[in-house]
């Protein structure tokens, strides 16, 4: 167990066979605790998706007992070159399939991953392929299922009418009302927008956008009672994390839905605007997922549950179209500062 681990430097390229990924790496390694792997979501870092969580007074605890391992997809960290033309830009499988050399070259036994968007999509495909080095997992506005025809459609358009930075904004705060977004919270819409076109090389962002926007479905299974016993599913405990505002409700209670109830939870976060990180926003965390002891027992229950759940989704999705705004990020921060929360669910490692 003592080799489990190695002397690193803090922030390194890792070669993979899907090409180069940058890592940082904070804190150091202990054979007995898993670590922390984080990924970004599209048009984001490390820096921009992460930085506002591990520096919150919250995190502190956690990050004195768990070193963080942060991985940027190719050709997303700040500064980066245009990837070469010949580049045949990775699929979200391939991402995932790239996170076992990222473990390997640290030295890394075990992780609890943290991620956003399509860093909460491919690490859940990295847990559904090697469930033996997953401990946890805190998902965050994760859509398990492939983009459908009309959205793939929409996707296109977008591209061809929309400026890079535009179509990250869309993606990041979902399709709302842009002028009234603009007014509310330009200062935020404006920083984010300022972050693609300043930080990032947007070629790369979008061979990574249009990763994203090809995934497969996860084709997860809830296992039932009597039923499969081999169902596909998540194997660690889960934390699936999203705003009640936030475009990606159904998508995430739809995810809840297939997920093993005795492991996973689903928390909804109440944000009324785009406010920063505050400790008492935190405190309007709230459990829409009972835990119980019993699949069979409780199947059918939460099987009605989240049909009313995803009814009562689409119902506040359509009356607040036009006006909802979220930020992507700091919903991400603020559930995920509660320390309590991660522990309980991530193996108590604080």
């Amino acid at each position: 167990a003592d080799n489990c681990w190695r002397i690193y430097k803090p922030e390194e390229h890792v070669e993979t066979h899907y090409g180069n990924v940058h890592c940082i790496m904070t804190g150091t390694p202990k054979a007995n605790l898993p670590v922390v792997l984080t990924f970004h979501d599209v048009g984001l870092n490390h820096k921009s998706c992460f930085d506002t969580l591990f520096n919150h007074e919250d995190m502190r605890e956690i990050i004195r007992h768990l070193p963080v391992c942060h991985v940027e997809a190719p050709g997303q960290h700040e500064g980066a070159k245009t990837l070469h033309a010949e580049y045949s830009y990775p699929s979200m499988d391939q991402l995932s399939e790239a996170l076992p050399a990222v473990l390997k070259h640290f030295g890394l036994c075990r992780v609890i991953g943290l991620g956003v968007g399509a860093g909460a999509y491919i690490l859940a495909k990295f847990a559904l392929n090697h469930p033996d080095l997953v401990d946890g997992l805190v998902l965050i506005n994760i859509n398990p299922s492939a983009e459908g025809l009309m959205d793939s459609v929409a996707s296109k358009i977008t591209g061809w009418t929309h400026t890079l930075p535009d179509t990250v904004i869309t993606h990041l705060f979902g399709k709302v009302s842009c002028q009234d977004e603009i007014e509310t919270n330009h200062d935020l819409i404006a920083t984010y927008r300022h972050h693609v076109t300043a930080t990032m090389n947007e070629s790369n962002v979008t061979q990574f956008l249009r990763s994203y926007n090809n995934r497969t479905a996860l084709e997860v299974e809830r296992p039932v009672a009597g039923g499969n016993i081999n169902a596909r599913t998540l194997k660690c405990s889960t934390l699936l994390v999203v705003g009640d505002n936030s475009p990606a409700v159904e998508a995430v209670v739809d995810c809840n839905s297939k997920l093993d109830p005795t492991k996973t939870t689903l928390l909804k976060k109440h944000l009324s605007s785009l406010s920063p990180v505050s400790s008492a926003s935190m405190t309007r965390l709230r459990s829409r997922t009972a835990s119980g002891s019993s699949v069979s027992s409780m199947d059918g229950s939460r099987s009605r549950a989240h049909t009313n759940e995803l009814q009562r989704a689409r119902t506040h999705s359509r009356g607040t179209e036009e006006k909802r705004g979220r930020s992507h990020t700091d919903v991400s921060m603020e559930c995920i500062s509660n320390s309590s929360q991660i522990t309980s669910k991530s193996t108590q490692v604080s």
